[in-house]
């Protein structure tokens, strides 16, 4: 359960629509989410093995930063901060926006509403007040509510839709379906961040070679199938045509089975879930924006933690008003390729670090990777093969997040200059 609620966010309320848009048929878009599935569960093993070689350290920065250069590692933070973390939360934003607005029906623009629910929770974030473990039990028990609700109506209560108009001239011998696969993944992986986070438990465990290795296993798997099965009930009542012309697929599912009131009814879980998750993922980041003060890459305002609240207020404003201002830069899918772009290539990178690890570090009992380094180089090839599509498919997009990224490296080598003069 730890592992399906580090999962499971807002993306797979609406990341089926952007992924129906990209391929056409039914078993290329339930493929796309079984394929990202099997990249997670790949991903989640290799994180667990560096967390059980290095337990005292842990984290992506730093295993980015041991294994490769300084240099690297700060590009990570620097585009965590500006790109990746912040570009998540003004995704998860919008799509509280947009819930909000099915639910309401208020004529407040989206992008209005985004922004004032990243301005309040960056400002009581600031101020310490925390989500306790209660708090997140039950958005996590709201979230798999929403899912078993819409699920049910789907199978019981909706009717099934038509064929629609075929698969809009996409065939098997289009040379363009792997790129349209490639750019699918985009959504999908997107929707199962979180695993590389579920690492980081292993240190509360008992056994962490094998506990860690069965609850990652299972959770993922568990998303997995919640995923799939979350996407056959959206075919089987929009089908892929129908799936690709909504921006709300579950409230669209939800109107099918019960009218105006289901749409409001899955609208008010989504909307409480994924707040509850926005929430908590905005003081995640702060841990690498202060290791890189810490390392003297970074202002050191950034790693202070306030004496009386306990909270890192600097950063979690920081992070806030990057958030604001990529909700207002573009669109929803726009964001997506954005973060994309960026985050999977350090993916890669934090996979490939384990080839190194292992050279440095003699084997111990802890956890291994199974298949390694067959299953290792297939996450890494995956990774970039995601990259490359989104990057095919969403040039101008991935252009901006990898434009900062090349900005961060001339950032570095200034504050290197500095801080050595």
């Amino acid at each position: 359960m730890i592992v399906m609620g580090g999962i499971i966010g807002s993306g797979i309320f609406i990341n089926p629509y952007v992924v129906a848009r990209q391929v056409h048929t039914p078993l290329l878009i339930l493929g796309a989410w079984v394929a990202g599935g099997v990249v997670a569960l790949l991903g989640a093993f290799v994180y667990a093995e560096l967390a059980a070689l290095r337990p005292e350290v842990g984290g992506q920065y730093a295993y980015l930063r041991d294994a490769w250069h300084p240099a690297v590692a700060f590009l990570y933070g620097w585009a965590l901060l500006l790109v990746i973390q912040s570009g998540g939360m003004a995704a998860v934003a919008a799509t509280f926006a947009r819930y909000t607005v099915e639910l309401t029906g208020a004529t407040v623009p989206q992008w209005l509403i985004a922004l004032l629910t990243l301005a309040i929770l960056t400002a009581i974030n600031c101020l310490g007040v925390r989500s306790g473990s209660n708090t997140q039990s039950v958005l996590m028990i709201l979230k798999m509510a929403a899912i078993a609700v819409l699920v049910v109506a789907g199978f019981v209560f909706a009717r099934a839709a038509g064929h629609g108009s075929g698969p809009h001239g996409l065939t098997d011998g289009d040379p363009s379906l792997l790129l349209r696969f490639g750019a699918a993944m985009t959504p999908v992986m997107f929707a199962y961040g979180g695993w590389q986070t579920a690492s980081f438990m292993s240190g509360e465990l008992r056994q962490p070679g094998r506990d860690l290795a069965r609850g990652l296993m299972f959770g993922v798997i568990g998303v997995v199938t919640v995923y799939v099965l979350v996407n056959i009930v959206c075919l089987r009542v929009l089908g892929a045509d129908g799936l690709a012309a909504t921006t709300a697929p579950a409230s669209a599912v939800m109107q099918r089975a019960f009218g105006a009131t289901g749409g409001r009814l899955i609208a008010v879980g989504i909307a409480i879930s994924t707040l509850g998750f926005l929430s908590q993922s905005m003081l995640t980041a702060p841990r690498v924006y202060y290791a890189m003060a810490e390392d003297g890459v970074f202002f050191r305002a950034v790693g202070t933690v306030h004496p009386k609240t306990h909270a890192p207020a600097v950063a979690i404003a920081l992070q806030g008003v990057v958030a604001m201002v990529i909700v207002l830069s573009g669109r929803y899918e726009q964001i997506l390729s954005y973060v994309v772009s960026v985050d999977f290539i350090f993916f890669g990178l934090t996979g490939l670090s384990l080839f190194v690890f292992r050279r440095r570090i003699a084997a111990s009992a802890g956890f291994r990777t199974p298949g390694h380094p067959v299953t290792t180089a297939v996450f890494i090839i995956a990774c970039w093969v995601v990259v490359a599509a989104t990057i095919a498919r969403a040039p101008r997009d991935s252009a901006i997040g990898l434009g900062i990224l090349g900005a961060g490296l001339v950032v570095y080598l200034v504050w290197r200059r500095r801080t050595l003069s």
